[in-house]
C-alpha cells in the first residue's frame, strides 16, 4: 500500500513542477514583448536589440500590369480579307455596243463624204479636162483628182488621197481612198440635158480606233481598241443640167448608194480597270441611201468662179455587222435604224493665170447623231487643159 502511495506522489510532484514551468515560460514572452513595445517611451534607456542575422528574402519578380480593357473591345481581325465590293454596271456595258454601231455608221457616211470631192462634187458637171492636186483639214486628207473626155458624151472622174479623219469617239488613220466614175453627158441635147454616173469609192484597208464608255457602280469606264477596217461603195446618178448663161450652170438630180464597210474582230484592249469587257466578232456594216440634190455654179468677172452645192440624203436597210460578247450581258447585237441628213458643199476658185486656179472648198454634214455636223475644208490647184 505504502509502495502504491509513494509512486503517485511522485507522478503527482512531476505534473506539478511541468505545470509551473509551463506558467513561468508563458508570462516571460508576455513581459518581454511589452519591454520592446515600450523602448524609449517608457523612460528606460533602450540599447536597441541586440544584431540577428536574417537571410535576405530572395527578389520575388515584378509582377507584369494586366491592361485595363476597352469598354468597346476592338473585334479580331479576320484571317480571311473581307472581299472587294461587286460592281455593277453590266447593262451599262451592253449598252455601250449601240455607240460603236453610231461610230461604225458615222464613218460609211465620213469615208463617202470624202471620197465624192475626187468625183468632182464641187465642180460643174460639163467642163474641160482638169487635174487637181489638193489638201484639205478637220479631216486630214492629200490628192489628186481630175476628169479626162474620152468621147464628146462621156468622161472619166477619177482620183485618189490618203485621209485620216475622227468623229465621235473613233479614229481612222492610214486610209488611203480612191474613186473612179463615168459620167454620160448628152451634148448633142443643147443647152438643156440630162446626164448620168456610174461610179464607186474604195478604201482597201484602214486602221481604224474605236472607244467605248459606260458607267459601274465603282466609277466610269472608257475602252479604246485598235484593229482594221474597209469600205467600198458604189452608186448611180441620174439628173438634168441647164447652161443658163456662158456664165451659169445649174443642175438637180437623184443618186442611189450602197456602202459596205468590213471591221475586222477585236477584244477590248487592257486597261486598269474594265469589269465587263467586250470581245467584238468579224462583220460587215451596210446601209443604202439616196439623196436628191442640187447645185448651182457661176463666174464672177473673168477670174472668180463658184460653186454651192447640196440635197437631203435619207439612209435605209441599213444594217449592223456587230455581233459582240459582254461579261455579264452575253451576246449584243445593235441596231441601227435609218436616218435623215443635208450635205453641203462649196468651192471658190481664184484664175491666178490662164488655165490654172487656186480652189478654196468644203464639204460636211448636217443632222442627228449618229451622222452630226461635220465640216472638211481645204485647198487645191486645179489645172485645165
Amino acid at each position: 500500500m505504502t509502495k502504491f502511495n509513494v509512486r503517485h506522489l511522485v507522478l503527482a510532484a512531476a505534473l506539478t513542477a511541468t505545470a509551473a514551468f509551463a506558467l513561468v515560460t508563458f508570462n516571460a514572452r508576455p513581459a518581454a514583448a511589452q519591454a520592446s513595445e515600450c523602448g524609449s517611451g517608457c523612460g528606460e534607456p533602450n540599447p536597441g536589440p541586440s544584431p540577428t542575422y536574417s537571410p535576405s528574402p530572395s527578389p520575388s519578380p515584378t509582377p507584369t500590369p494586366s491592361p485595363s480593357p476597352s469598354p468597346y473591345p476592338s473585334p479580331s481581325p479576320s484571317p480571311y480579307p473581307s472581299p472587294s465590293p461587286t460592281p455593277t454596271g453590266a447593262g451599262s456595258s451592253g449598252n455601250s455596243i449601240g455607240g460603236l454601231a453610231g461610230q461604225r455608221f458615222n464613218q460609211m457616211i465620213t469615208n463617202r463624204v470624202l471620197g465624192t470631192v475626187l468625183l468632182g462634187v464641187n465642180e460643174q458637171i460639163n467642163c474641160s479636162d482638169c487635174i487637181s492636186a489638193f489638201g484639205s483639214a478637220g479631216s486630214f486628207s492629200a490628192g489628186i483628182h481630175g476628169r479626162k473626155e474620152l468621147t464628146n458624151n462621156l468622161s472619166l472622174l477619177a482620183g485618189i488621197a490618203y485621209t485620216q479623219y475622227n468623229e465621235g469617239g473613233y479614229k481612222i488613220t492610214s486610209a488611203p481612198i480612191g474613186a473612179f466614175a463615168l459620167r454620160y453627158d448628152f451634148t448633142d441635147w443643147g443647152s438643156s440635158r440630162p446626164f448620168f454616173d456610174v461610179g464607186t469609192i474604195l478604201t482597201p484597208w484602214e486602221k481604224a480606233r474605236y472607244t467605248r464608255s459606260y458607267d459601274t457602280s465603282l466609277g466610269p469606264v472608257s475602252v479604246t481598241s485598235s484593229t482594221n477596217a474597209s469600205n467600198y461603195a458604189v452608186y448611180g446618178r441620174a439628173g438634168w443640167m441647164s447652161r443658163l448663161s456662158p456664165r451659169d450652170e445649174v443642175a438637180a438630180s437623184i443618186e442611189v448608194w450602197q456602202l459596205w464597210q468590213r471591221v475586222s474582230g477585236y477584244t477590248d484592249s487592257a486597261v486598269a480597270f474594265n469589269p465587263f469587257g467586250a470581245s467584238i466578232a468579224d462583220g460587215t456594216d451596210r446601209t443604202s441611201l439616196v439623196k436628191i440634190g442640187g447645185q448651182w455654179t457661176h463666174l464672177f468677172g473673168s477670174n472668180i468662179e463658184t460653186n454651192i452645192n447640196g440635197g437631203w440624203v435619207q439612209s435605209f436597210a441599213s444594217h449592223s455587222g456587230i455581233v459582240a460578247t459582254v461579261t455579264g450581258q452575253g451576246v449584243v447585237v445593235p441596231t441601227m435604224g435609218n436616218q435623215g441628213w443635208f450635205e453641203y458643199g462649196g468651192r471658190l476658185g481664184f484664175r491666178v493665170q490662164k488655165g490654172w486656179i487656186v480652189d478654196l472648198f468644203a464639204n460636211g454634214t448636217l443632222g442627228p447623231q449618229p451622222v452630226g455636223n461635220t465640216i472638211h475644208g481645204g485647198v487645191g490647184l486645179r489645172i485645165n487643159y
